[in-house]
């Protein structure tokens, strides 16, 4: 199991090539607040001297610090390396340059800390790695992330705790980290910030091991047993308690393993009981331990997270298409492709079928049956006539003379008028239709053909091209469109089928209303007067023609009633609103009837024609005549190497998802290869 480690820190490096931090490996994140001793923890774990100090936030970068061991025999040989060459270090930044002076590590590490942080205290999310090859380390992963802080100091931001905060919390979110809360001895337990942040993320403590530093700098008469035994503050990996070396310590360049063994012999004597389950080596092996089970665990579910990755990036590659050899065959198979997938489009057979809203020819059967078929039932036939517009129409149709039938040129004026406002919604149909047909292109675009993001200068003439078409569809569309409304304009067809039952209908209620008058008589009328009057309805009504009622006179035309001063002949009586006659009522009544009857029919015919023009003149024209379009503009030699040019970014995107994929099969290999050792 020892061999796990290895396998993880070669998984590692097989993402670094390709600065990818898309899989989570197990790993272990140190944190605690400025001066808790984390530092001095990763120190003491390394052996040696190797990381910045100073006032302040120090660490302002993730170091992600992968420990090596190496057996000294297999040390790498190197004149400069001198007499501790058995122990070396490798930056990922640095490629392939090896430190053999810690030192120089050092320096390294605050040298790169400015590079992208600055040098004004600020904090930066992209980590430094560095690989460190000993054979005084056992196997390890650790990420050393910024100390807590809580009041900006100097040129911090003022934000600065926010942003550590967040910081830390991208790291210790990752289910595969092991969580090491490093706090000072020499203060409350119960107030440590970094056990607070671990139990944000893992309330269960099953991923977080407690470190308590600084054991010999605690209060005269007290002493850290409750807390190194749990009682205080119970952490389900445990706790462990070390010994840093003190600044003076540091200022004197006290070697790591000289600190080691004053730290053994301070817990031999202070907490003789506990003194094999603390300190730097025991925290090295648990921490060794837990990382191999943790790594153990999780294995499964990376294999698994790997291999989805891999088909991923492998169908992302395959989008961005090989680099083109025939121009010709790959122009022609584009625009074949493209036209198909418009097609099928509109015939709702495409490979991408839309979920979120209605597309291509759905979206069109609704503009037919719902948008244009419920805006055509709700146009009013009699809307925008009064009764008064209707009465002098009728009015107007008769000339100078009186009339004593309902002149029929009024009852042809009135329905034209409401027939001629069936255009509009007529034409707006075909608008939405052009309209879906444009959007079409840029759903198989998205979508059907993703090989057109390759070349931008060929989708751009697609487009064109397709929208070209289109427009030139549109006056076409539209112009038969209003040939429709003008043709039922053109004759009014009273001997429609459906109207003349309309017309008979009408006729046997006016009977019907002719009769009940004559039943409502009174009894000294008498009944030839009656009958005359009512033969005269029935001549007047026969042919839907109102009558005016036997003997009835204009007003003022007759005896005894002689005009009276000066009349202007040029004014014009204005119909105002008034309370109208039976004849004229009854004459208003047969107009709206016949006029609402006749606009039916003309309305059914409309909503039949449109669609069936519409589908003609523009969709099916564009359907069957779009490729012939497209190679007949685009499909020419002189335009072959600037159409198939591809984007700036494209052959870069293509070499990161090979790179990417490349890595991801790598490790596929290597948990394969885990697999066949039995180590997991």
């Amino acid at each position: 199991m020892e061999a796990l480690i290895p396998v993880i820190n070669k998984l590692q490096d097989v993402f670094n090539t390709v600065g990818a931090d898309i899989i989570q490996l197990p790993q272990i994140a140190v944190v605690g607040t400025q001066s808790s001793g984390k530092s001095s923890v990763l120190e003491s774990l390394v052996g040696r001297d190797l990381l910045p100090r100073g006032t302040g936030i120090v660490t302002r970068r993730p170091l992600i610090l992968q420990l090596v061991h190496v057996d000294p025999g297999d040390a790498r040989k190197n004149d400069d390396v001198g007499r501790e060459g058995e122990e070396w270090g490798k930056f990922l930044h640095t490629k392939n340059q090896i430190f053999a002076d810690f030192d120089e590590i050092r320096q390294e590490i605050e040298t790169e800390t400015e590079r992208i942080s600055g040098n004004n205290k600020g904090i930066s999310e992209e980590p430094i790695h560095l690989k460190i090859f000993s054979p005084h380390v056992v196997n390890l992963t650790l990420v050393d992330l910024p100390g807590i802080t809580k009041v900006p100091v100097g040129d911090q931001p003022k934000d600065i705790e926010v942003q550590i905060k967040d910081l830390i919390l991208k790291h210790i979110s990752n289910p595969n980290c092991i969580i090491l809360a490093v706090t000072a001895a020499n203060t409350d337990m119960a107030t440590s910030e970094a056990l607070k942040v671990a139990r944000e993320v893992d309330p269960d403590g099953r991923r977080t091991l407690a470190v308590v530093t600084k054991l010999d700098l605690m209060d005269a008469g007290t002493d850290a047993m409750d807390v190194l035994m749990g009682r205080v503050i119970p952490v389900k990996l445990g706790l462990i308690g070390v010994v840093n070396r003190s600044q003076l310590d540091i200022n004197n360049k006290k070697p790591v393993a000289d600190a080691i063994r004053d730290e053994y012999a301070f817990l031999q004597k202070k907490y003789p009981s506990l003194a094999n389950r603390n300190g730097t080596k025991y925290l090295a092996r648990t921490l060794n331990r837990l990382l191999m089970h943790h790594i153990r665990d999780c294995l499964p579910e990376l294999k698994t997270r790997i291999n989805v990755l891999a088909a991923q990036y492998q169908s992302l590659l395959s989008s961005y298409g090989e680099p083109v050899e025939d121009q010709s065959a790959t122009l022609l198979q584009l625009i074949t492709k493209f036209a198909t997938e418009y097609c099928n489009t509109i015939e709702g057979t495409a490979k991408y079928i839309e979920t979120a809203e209605l597309c291509g020819g759905a979206r069109i059967c609704y503009i037919f049956h719902e948008t244009f078929g419920r805006t055509l039932e709700s146009v009013d036939p009699l809307g925008g006539l009064s009764t008064i517009d209707i009465l002098t129409a009728i009015r107007n149709a008769t000339g100078p003379r009186p009339s004593l039938f309902v002149p029929e040129i009024s009852f042809e004026l009135l329905v034209k008028k409401q027939v001629k406002r069936l255009e509009e919604p007529s034409l707006r149909c075909v608008e939405l239709v052009h309209e879906e047909m444009q959007r079409i292109i840029q759903h198989c675009s998205n979508y059907s053909t993703q090989e057109l993001q390759r070349f931008p200068k060929l989708h751009e003439a697609i487009v064109e091209v397709v929208t070209s078409l289109l427009r030139k569809r549109l006056p076409v569309t539209n112009e038969m469109v209003h040939n429709l409304v003008a043709i039922e304009l053109a004759y009014i067809n009273t001997k429609h089928p459906d109207f003349a039952d309309a017309c008979g209908v009408l006729n046997n209620n006016i009977e019907e209303q002719r009769r009940n008058r004559m039943r409502e008589l009174p009894a000294a009328v008498p009944r030839d007067k009656a009958a005359g009057g009512a033969q005269g309805d029935q001549e007047g009504t026969g042919n839907w023609r109102g009558m005016l009622k036997k003997g009835e006179e204009a007003p003022g035309s007759g005896p005894g009633s002689p005009l009276k001063g000066a009349v202007n002949l040029l004014d014009v009586p204005v119909p105002v609103a008034r309370k109208l006659s039976s004849r004229e009522q009854r004459d208003c009544e047969v107009i709206e009837r016949l006029i609402k009857s006749y606009f039916l029919i003309v309305r059914k015919n409309i909503q039949d024609s449109v669609p069936k023009a519409v589908m003609h003149f523009l969709v099916n024209h564009v359907k069957d005549s779009l490729q012939s379009e497209l190679v007949g503009q685009l499909y020419k030699s002189g335009l072959l190497n600037d159409l198939l040019t591809e984007s700036e970014d494209m052959a870069q995107r293509r070499k990161e998802a090979a790179d990417m994929l490349q890595a991801l099969q790598k490790a596929s290999q290597v948990i394969a290869e885990i697999r066949e050792t039995h180590l997991w």
